[in-house]
């Protein structure tokens, strides 16, 4: 998506795709709220900072939030930081909460590449870009998820039917 990066363009960003670039970080971080929150912020600030030379604002934000949150992530371990706990779901996005579940199963570079691709509809390459890796990367990351998602739970259906806590013979069958 090529945007111009005037401070109008950032606004509308912020407006447009401010919270789906939050969830993106949430669900990366695995459910930490305040990374999210921090990893979001700082990714826009330095939009503003930086907009004469961002050609591709998007992607660019998002491998902005992705890399502060990484770079949490890697503090809190390498200081020994309490264990890493889930906040609850902000906003009442009750099916994000759930598959949060899901994704914790996933390395945060696995948990990125689905999210992106599942829910933001990044292409491999607006992926690639975003988080700084190869387009090959992305698709080996994709691959792994969906391998370890079907190792724990056997099929689409079978996910579905945990996180929602129900079970649908039909799907399962």
């Amino acid at each position: 998506m090529e945007v111009s990066t005037s401070e109008e363009a950032i606004e509308r960003a912020y407006r447009d795709y401010g919270a789906q670039l939050w969830r993106g970080v949430y669900a990366f971080s695995g459910g930490r709220a305040e990374i999210a929150d921090d990893a979001v912020a700082e990714a826009f600030a330095r939009a503003l900072v930086h907009r004469g030379r961002i050609r591709s604002l998007l992607p660019w934000l998002y491998r902005v939030a992705f890399r502060q949150a990484a770079q949490r992530l890697r503090d809190e371990r390498r200081d020994h930081a309490e264990p890493l706990v889930p906040d609850k779901a902000e906003s009442g996005d009750v099916a994000l909460a759930l598959s949060l579940g899901a994704l914790a199963l996933l390395t945060p570079q696995q948990r990125a590449a689905v999210f992106l691709f599942y829910y933001a509809d990044l292409s491999i390459a607006d992926i690639a870009h975003a988080t700084g890796s190869s387009r090959v990367a992305v698709r080996v990351q994709l691959h792994r998820a969906r391998e370890n998602l079907r190792r724990c739970y056997g099929s689409a259906a079978a996910m579905r039917a945990w996180s929602t806590g129900g079970t649908d013979e039909h799907e399962l069958a």
